[in-house]
């Protein structure tokens, strides 16, 4: 039986670039960086090392190359974010592409562009 959600695939262009978008622009945190025999690398990034859910950064064309046929689509993700609008404002003064604040019976929401383009969103949640 699941009992939580580990890791997340994310399939990139460059590997480089994202975890230079994810790392300093995002604030994540590298948790591990892998290499294996066959030249597969991956990158596991989290918004804190405590996180119990990560991203792995996975080179989008040597994955193809492996498994023809695997979706390597972008997945949708939500975050959560205490403080929205002074995040939202945060990254448009970063040049990052940000869509308006759209207002839910859940909460404020607002998506994101990584250098890539993939549009992410963001909610507002306490963290208690």
């Amino acid at each position: 039986m699941i009992y939580r959600v580990g890791q997340i695939m994310l399939y990139v262009h460059n590997q480089d670039q994202a975890v230079d978008f994810w790392k300093n622009i995002m604030g994540f945190t590298v948790k591990s960086e892998e290499t294996n025999d066959q030249g597969m690398r991956w990158i596991e990034i989290a918004p804190t090392k405590e996180a119990e859910t990560s991203i792995i950064l996975h080179n989008k064309e040597f994955v193809a190359n492996m498994s023809p046929g695997l979706n390597l689509d972008t997945p949708s993700l939500m975050f959560f974010s205490e403080n929205l609008e002074e995040f939202r404002n945060e990254l448009l003064n970063k040049g990052i592409k940000v869509g308006e604040m759209v207002h839910m019976p859940s909460g404020s929401v607002f998506n994101f562009a990584d250098n890539e383009d993939n549009y992410f969103a963001v909610m507002e949640k306490s963290k208690k």
